[in-house]
């Protein structure tokens, strides 16, 4: 018998919004809908800005909208060594460069580039992709940096994934909430260039944590904003590389605050604390996102 397992994974580095609200209260009716479990994932692998106070507000806020979720929690932090292992294998097949560049180093070097009149590639995001000058360093000259405890971060050689896996890579994205319909969606992780899974500070990232995570939860679908549809592409290479299940994917509209933009915890948008505080009801915060 296979058992569907839906996820809300927020990161306690500040208070959850209207847009969470919407995505946690959407999990937990499609999962009642198709008799699913749901888990709850505090996603804080940046322990810099991920707080307990943070975290403890999202617990919070989450018992006052009515969100159940199965015990227990994972926390990310508590899991580095997993990570570790993933990062050690990618290591160890060639699929992964120490990129010494800082970020003082990168736009420098692209300015530079653009001076020359040469249009330097962006990502999705609109974020300059990475130089990837250091992927030709001999291997000698690496070890020399890091022995001498030059700073780098690991960053995936896409084109060297691509090569391993040899063929096309696609995921499957149900069209709307009924999750009745789905589409085949070609993935392009190339568009992303050499990303980022481990930091200078941080022993993993958003990418390799998340596939690692969903695959040892048995998460069968993904229901999250569409401000991470085009990050699906690099998660469902790391899913082939890893030889890890991929889930089934809906990628929800989000939620705009008054001026137009997509709602952020950095910005200090209006949080479910605040408006709690203000009289709000969780049958008014359904109201307001659309439920």
């Amino acid at each position: 018998m296979t058992f569907l397992t839906f996820r809300f994974a927020p990161s306690p580095n500040g208070e959850l919004h209207l847009g969470h609200a919407y995505s946690a209260l959407l999990n937990q009716q499609l999962a009642s809908e198709v008799d699913a479990h749901l888990l709850l994932r505090i996603e804080d692998i940046d322990t810099t800005r991920c707080t307990p106070e943070f975290e403890a507000g999202i617990y919070r806020d989450l018992e006052w909208l009515g969100v159940d979720w199965e015990e227990p929690v994972r926390r990310q932090s508590e899991h580095f060594s997993a990570y570790q292992t993933a990062l050690d294998r990618l290591i160890a097949e060639n699929l992964v460069y120490p990129a010494f560049m800082s970020r003082g180093d990168i736009r420098a070097f692209i300015s530079d580039r653009e001076r020359r009149g040469r249009d330097w590639p962006r990502d999705p995001d609109g974020v300059p992709l990475y130089p990837a000058v250091d992927k030709t360093l001999p291997r000698e000259e690496r070890d020399i940096r890091i022995a001498q405890g030059a700073p780098f971060a690991w960053r995936l050689d896409v084109a060297a994934a691509l090569a391993r896996i040899g063929s096309d890579l696609f995921w499957t994205e149900f069209e709307d909430t009924t999750l009745s319909a789905t589409r085949s969606i070609a993935a392009r992780p190339q568009d992303w260039g050499d990303v980022i899974l481990a930091r200078r500070d941080i022993p993993t990232s958003y990418h390799l944590s998340v596939v690692l995570d969903d695959a040892l939860q048995g998460v069968t679908h993904v229901v999250r904003g569409m401000d991470l549809f085009q990050a699906t592409a690099v998660q469902r290479l790391l899913q082939e590389l890893l030889g890890l299940p991929h889930p089934a994917y809906f990628h929800h509209r989000l939620i705009f605050g008054p001026d137009g933009r997509k709602l952020s915890k950095s910005l200090k948008d209006t949080g479910l604390t605040a408006l709690r505080a203000a009289g709000a009801t969780p049958q008014d915060i359904r109201r307001m996102v659309g439920l």
